[in-house]
């Protein structure tokens, strides 16, 4: 039994998550929380990042970060199916690297919220990171991914990205977004494991 260490509301561990769902590798992990806080916790041996998601093999290989854990997961169900080798895979790559800086930008503009007191925060630091999700929203917003099944790890990131959104800053980009709202909710309709992995 492979071993996960995430937390529920990380969008990375989300994406693995998925990932290990819709490649019906699932019931193959133990999902254990992880202390990225913590100095005590093994999460920083396993990850001398102290990051999370690591995946940890039954001969105690420590896999990370999510990027990498997906693509495993992608080779171990065969290969080829939510990560591409033919031409699109780049394409797909490229895509799914967007939705992960619109999440990293997120979690540092949900660090900035809640770490910092209001004294401390930085307008330019919150301008700078939210325009890098407005601008990535946008060209997502001009051309939706087209649905798979099943779907790639761009979609997949994506739906991840815009969860996080959902959850922690109440989902204020749909306004802006609606051709991106409507596909997110024929993403979750069609792909039961997002639902199934909500925080």
């Amino acid at each position: 039994m492979m071993i996960l260490r995430s937390v529920p509301a990380s969008p990375y561990g989300r994406k693995v998550k998925i990932a290990a769902k819709v490649l019906k590798l699932f019931d193959r992990l133990d999902i254990q929380p992880a202390d990225t806080t913590s100095p005590s916790d093994t999460l920083r041996q396993q990850n001398p990042l102290g990051k999370i998601p690591v995946l940890l093999l039954d001969d105690g290989t420590a896999i990370f970060d999510s990027r990498v854990i997906v693509e495993f997961l992608d080779q171990l169900a065969g290969g080829g199916i939510i990560v591409p080798r033919n031409s699109s895979r780049w394409d797909v790559l490229t895509r799914a690297a967007s939705a992960e800086g619109i999440m990293d930008a997120s979690l540092l503009l949900r660090y900035e919220q809640t770490v910092r007191t209001a004294e401390q925060r930085s307008t330019s630091w919150t301008d700078n990171h939210q325009g890098k999700i407005d601008r990535a929203l946008a060209v997502c917003e001009a051309k939706p991914p087209a649905p798979t099944d099943p779907p790639d790890v761009a979609q997949i990131g994506l739906a991840c990205a815009l969860g996080y959104q959902d959850l922690r800053f109440e989902g204020k980009w749909r306004a802006g977004h609606p051709k991106l709202a409507a596909w997110l909710d024929r993403f979750a309709a069609a792909v039961p494991a997002f639902a199934e992995t909500r925080a």
